[in-house]
């Protein structure tokens, strides 16, 4: 078992009260994590304040380097990281392995961006009013940054708050998800580790409350949340005027065209609709297929999903492992149920045993189903036919949300026109909804949020652009022109 302390004023506090995390498939307590309480919020915002001088009088060549050593070590503690984020959320160890390789290029990209923080020299000569003076811009650092992070990613959205705010020249207070506080302070360790200085740092675990308090203390310049449109609103409620970056979720669709080669879609679609057990808010959710092809792709399909290996998560062949709770589970199931009782077909699962559920597919739900029009979250796929392609396009979009799309074809034409009329902030062509590179903007419109999440994009909010202004001195030319 784990003990996990907060790390406020640069020490880690592990007297006081607890709160145990059991783990989904284990069934047993796998960590415990100190609890913050008021005091601690205080604290730890006073030394933010006086540590975030410190951590912005840091080079960025010198943050660089600690990134760049955070990235190798991420790859040495993979198995370890791993293994932690299989016992604390049941996620299989291929899956925890291939998000510590994302942490290691989040860390290495956020060490190149630490490097390209600049401004700009304004041409201020070419309007009459600016002739004999010179004007420069840079970005300075917000000051301190709040992250607060998910269960179902914590090593690599953690990764990508702090790591972007640090090369920014910030310090950031980090709330972890309850469900992986031993996963998400490692992260920090290993940073700590790498040298990064304990100003630029501090993590306080608890619940809402604590996530409330620090999002409305106006030390607090940025908020970076990932999490649930409803909690996304109350951290916005509480932060007041402040500069926020928010990723919500989505029940993101993929549509396969008659082009397409249905062998591959059935196969990218059945990995990636159900990796972490589905929950990714880019996770296959609607799969939408032209009517002549369907019958076809849901039999590819269908075999391919009930040939995910399901089982313990610590097994490096296990695919499909546990969910965050049995709550969770018993959501994904009692969904497809309803949809089937409206009409649709269960083709394959559809039963959990505790927090395991096994990989389910619906076929043809009603649009009225929850299945449809809300955000799973979990290891079931709706198959739905299709008939015209711009009508499918509005389907898509007929939702709350708008994270990422897949679309499977090779038309040029229903590609630019997809990414120009899909309400989203992101399409894949030829892959599924669910891929995302560390170093390509990621973000979505409507509930899904606002803000992009990669370095380069994140570095902007989490700095402020300030100007200086030379009057009677000029760069460029200053005769006035004749008329």
């Amino acid at each position: 078992m784990a003990e996990v302390g907060c790390l406020i004023a640069g020490s880690w506090v592990t007297t006081g009260a607890q709160s145990e995390r059991v783990g989904p498939w284990t069934r047993q307590v796998v960590t415990t994590a100190r609890q913050a309480d008021d005091d601690d919020v205080g604290t730890a915002l006073r030394y933010a304040r006086s540590g975030a001088k410190a951590v912005a009088r840091m080079s960025p060549a010198a943050r660089a380097d600690i990134l760049d050593r955070a990235a190798a070590e991420a790859i040495r503690r993979r198995d370890d990281l791993a293994r932690l984020l299989a016992l604390e959320l049941g996620k299989p160890v291929r899956d925890g392995g291939g998000e510590i390789d994302r942490v290691a290029d989040t860390f290495a990209v956020s060490a190149a961006e630490a490097r390209r923080v600049g401004g700009e020299v304004l041409p201020v000569a070419g309007w009459a009013r600016g002739v004999g003076n010179t004007a420069f811009t840079h970005r300075a650092p917000v000051g301190v940054a709040l992250a607060i992070t998910p269960f179902n990613a914590p090593a690599n959205l953690l990764a990508h708050k702090l790591a972007a705010s640090f090369a920014a020249g910030n310090t950031t207070i980090v709330k972890p998800p309850p469900q992986a506080p031993a996963s998400s302070a490692a992260v920090v360790r290993l940073l700590l580790d790498c040298g990064m200085p304990p100003e630029a740092v501090q993590v306080l675990h608890g619940g809402g409350e604590i996530g409330s308090a620090l999002s409305a203390a106006p030390e607090v310049g940025v908020i970076s949340f990932t999490g649930s449109p409803a909690t996304g609103a109350a951290v916005a409620r509480a932060a007041g005027a402040k500069r926020l970056v928010m990723e919500l979720g989505g029940n993101a669709a993929t549509i396969v065209c008659d082009d397409a080669d249905l062998t591959a879609a059935a196969r990218v679609c059945a990995a990636t609709g159900y990796s972490n057990s589905g929950q990714s808010c880019i996770s296959v959710q609607r799969v939408y297929v032209d009517r002549r092809r369907y019958g076809d792709f849901l039999d590819l399909f269908t075999d391919a999903v009930r040939k995910l290996r399901v089982g313990d998560p610590l097994d490096p062949d296990t695919a499909v492992g546990s969910m965050v709770d049995d709550d969770a589970a018993e959501r994904v199931v009692s969904w497809a149920r309803e949809a089937a009782t409206a009409g649709a077909t269960i083709t394959t699962g559809g039963d959990r045993d505790g927090a395991v559920v096994t990989p389910t597919v619906v076929a043809a739900p009603p649009p009225d189903a929850r299945l449809i029009r809300d955000e799973v979250f979990g290891a079931v796929v709706s198959v739905t036919p299709f008939d015209d392609f711009d009508d499918v396009l509005v389907t898509c979009n007929d939702s709350r949300y708008g994270l990422q799309a897949g679309l499977f074809t090779h038309d040029i034409r229903r590609i630019m026109t997809a990414w120009r009329e899909l309400e989203v902030g992101g399409l894949v062509v030829n892959g599924s909804s669910n891929f995302r590179l560390d170093h390509v903007p990621f973000g979505g419109v409507k509930d899904s949020g606002f803000g992009r999440e990669s370095p380069r994009w994140m570095v902007d909010d989490y700095t402020v652009i300030k100007t200086l202004l030379l009057r009677g001195t000029s760069l460029y030319g200053d005769q006035e022109g004749t008329r």
